[in-house]
């Protein structure tokens, strides 16, 4: 039975539907801090579906159009996710799809940080886990 679009991804799911081998998503963590999939007990990886679209859009912009590390950590800088995103052919373009029902519709320009927040927010919930339990 395959996952649906909203389910998580390990490591190897997504590396299979990125079409690069795991050891490259490892290593685009350490060079893209805007990469950080969720880690749960014993350091496993689950890429969200806004994990694998940003993943989508830095494959492309690396091994299709030709860009270097530093130049999509620049593009980062100054054009953030959603051009990642867009470049991946995921939302982010003209015609972007809106939320679904329950979803957040934040402004564009705030993604972003919206996204950050809720890694910092994650981290929290693991930090408080690890206590915990």
């Amino acid at each position: 039975m395959a996952k649906g679009p909203e389910a998580f991804r390990t490591i190897s799911e997504a590396a299979d539907e990125l079409h690069v081998p795991q050891h490259v998503l490892r290593f685009w963590e350490t060079k893209f801090a805007f990469i950080r999939p969720m880690k749960r007990a014993g350091g496993r990886r689950f890429y969200r579906p806004s994990d694998i679209a940003v993943l989508r859009g830095v494959r492309h912009l690396l091994h299709d159009e030709g860009y270097t590390i530093k130049g999509v950590q620049r593009l980062h800088r100054e054009e953030g996710l959603r051009r990642l995103v867009g470049a991946g052919g995921g939302e982010g373009g003209e015609g972007a799809k809106p939320p679904a029902p329950g979803q957040a519709s934040a402004p564009v320009g705030d993604r972003p940080s919206l996204l950050r927040a809720l890694e910092d927010l994650e981290a929290a919930k693991r930090d408080l886990d690890r206590l915990l339990g």
